[in-house]
């Protein structure tokens, strides 16, 4: 304490479990900016997921097709992940098989830049697929 008085700085204790407790002479100001600086490049560095969409109708064509394909490769290759899904319309809902061979060709045509997070699922009047770019 006396030194830290002397030196007219602050006395920080680093770890009190410790014995004998340790503790540093700083500026507790200059302590807590330094930390502050340390938090926010960590945080910088983190990478963002963002989640990408497509959609497609159960009788999609060939054209429209490969154009979201196009669409999806460019997705992956960004580093995006891929949420592929089939809207149901109405009485649509009886091509539930031609929904699920769409977005597995999806995935086979795909699997260069992607791989398959969670295969085709129907929640409601969707199909949902989910794919994440390849390292």
């Amino acid at each position: 304490m006396s030194i830290a008085e002397d030196l007219e700085l602050d006395l920080v204790m680093i770890t009190e479990s410790a014995n004998p407790p340790v503790c540093r002479v700083v500026d507790y100001k200059k302590f807590l900016y330094e930390q502050k600086k340390k938090q926010k490049e960590l945080k910088s560095k983190q990478t963002k997921v963002v989640v990408k969409e497509i959609r497609f109708g159960p009788q999609t064509d060939e054209h429209d097709f490969e154009f979201k394909k196009k669409h999806a490769q460019k997705f992956l290759e960004e580093g995006s992940k891929l949420k592929a899904y089939v809207f149901f319309k109405g009485r649509s809902i009886v091509f539930k098989d031609q929904g699920q061979i769409l977005l597995l060709r999806l995935a086979q045509e795909l699997e260069e830049w992607g791989k398959v997070e969670q295969m085709p699922k129907l929640e409601g009047k969707r199909m949902i697929m989910m794919m994440s770019p390849k390292k």
